[in-house]
Formats: structure tokens, C-alpha cells, sequence
């Protein structure tokens, strides 16, 4: 039966592209569109084989590469003196590298070196294709809480965690504001909010658990 499912789904898939297609090539042929809703197509057939083998992890990979060329097409086709897929691409294929890591997916080992690959490459593409600006320090922020509470979540050290986080918070606004209005000292104020978390964590709880 799973077979007939399968079947069905790809012949209804293609037949369901070549329409569209031939519908684009008739009403529109200045703007190949069948593409956007061919790539939602495919994925009936590809998710009904992989769910029905129960091979969730091919599954991964191969939904990645069709995503990863698709998005390669569009990059050609509308924008080729840019090449922006080498920023959502990165992002696309920590899907299946993450799937097939398995357990150690949950690793403090994995968030270090999954971290520190993802600063090293969006660094480097910072440097080489917009180094007029480091955007490089939002999307490094982000990804540093990842080791950061998988450590402090099995450490239970709440109140070290909340110190980090919020000097790591203090670190990003000190950075932006050097960065985008050095003229303005305006850091201060987000970092007097974000001060409290520890202040709170320290006198509501470590003090509370020594007395």
C-alpha cells in the first residue's frame, strides 16, 4: 500500500510541475514562477518515501539538498553579482548535520564546535564580502548561548549563568555603540536593565540558600 502512496504522490507531483509549467510558458514566459511551487511539489513525494521507510535522517539530507538548490537557482536568477546563498546555505545544512550527529548532537562538545565553526565562517564572510560593517557580532552573540546553557543547565550554576549571559548582553550593546554612534555614549542604559538579572539571581537566591 505504501508503495501505491508513493507512486500516486510522484506522478501527481510531476504531472502537477508539467502543467504548471506549461501554463508559465503560455501566459507568462518572461517569469519562469512554476519553480516556487514546484519546489513545494516535490516535497510530497520526498517526505511520503523517507516517513514511510522511517529514514528521518536521509530525509534531512535530501529535503536540504533541494532546498539548498533551490535557493542556488534564485541566487542565479535574480541576483548573480551577489552571492547570498553562502549565508543561508551554512544555516540550511546544520539540519541534517545535526540529524546524523545523533546523541552527541546534545553534546557541550558539539555546541563548542558547532559555535565556534559558525563565528569562524560568518566571520570570514563578513570580512570578505561586507567589511564595511561587522555584523558578525549578532549573529555570534546569538550563537554563544548555545554552549553556554547546555553547560550551565547541567551545572545548574544559575546564578554564573545569569553573570555570563548578562555580560555577554553588556558586551554586545558596549560593541554596537562603539560601532554604529561612538559620538553617543548610549550602552549605559540597556546594560542598567540587563544588570538586574544577576543582582536578582544573587540576592533572591544564593543569599536566600546561605542563610
Amino acid at each position: 500500500m505504501r508503495k501505491h502512496h508513493i507512486a500516486f504522490a510522484v506522478t501527481g507531483s510531476f504531472m502537477s510541475i508539467f502543467f504548471l509549467l506549461i501554463v508559465n510558458l503560455l501566459t507568462s514566459p518572461g517569469v519562469i514562477w512554476f519553480i516556487h511551487p514546484a519546489f513545494a511539489l516535490l516535497q510530497w513525494p520526498i517526505s511520503l518515501y523517507y516517513a514511510a521507510n522511517g529514514r528521518i535522517k536521509a530525509y534531512s539530507l535530501a529535503t536540504t539538498a533541494l532546498i539548498l538548490a533551490y535557493l542556488s537557482y534564485q541566487n542565479i536568477a535574480h541576483s548573480p553579482d551577489y552571492p547570498w546563498i553562502l549565508y543561508a546555505g551554512f544555516a540550511v545544512i546544520w539540519w541534517p548535520i545535526l540529524m546524523y550527529a545523533g546523541r552527541f548532537a546534545g553534546t557541550l562538545a558539539m555546541a563548542l564546535a558547532g559555535s565556534f565553526c559558525i563565528i569562524v565562517y560568518y566571520g570570514l564572510l563578513n570580512l570578505l564580502l561586507a567589511p564595511q560593517f561587522p555584523w558578525i557580532i549578532f549573529p555570534a552573540y546569538a550563537i554563544l548561548w548555545w554552549p553556554m546553557s547546555i553547560y550551565f543547565s547541567r551545572t545548574r550554576q544559575w546564578f554564573v549563568f545569569a553573570l555570563c549571559a548578562s555580560l555577554l548582553t553588556c558586551a554586545l550593546f558596549i560593541a554596537v555603540n562603539a560601532v554604529t554612534s561612538p559620538e553617543t555614549i548610549w550602552a549605559v542604559y540597556p546594560i542598567f536593565a540587563v544588570i538586574w538579572w544577576p543582582l536578582c539571581m544573587y540576592y533572591f537566591v544564593v543569599r536566600k540558600q546561605a542563610v
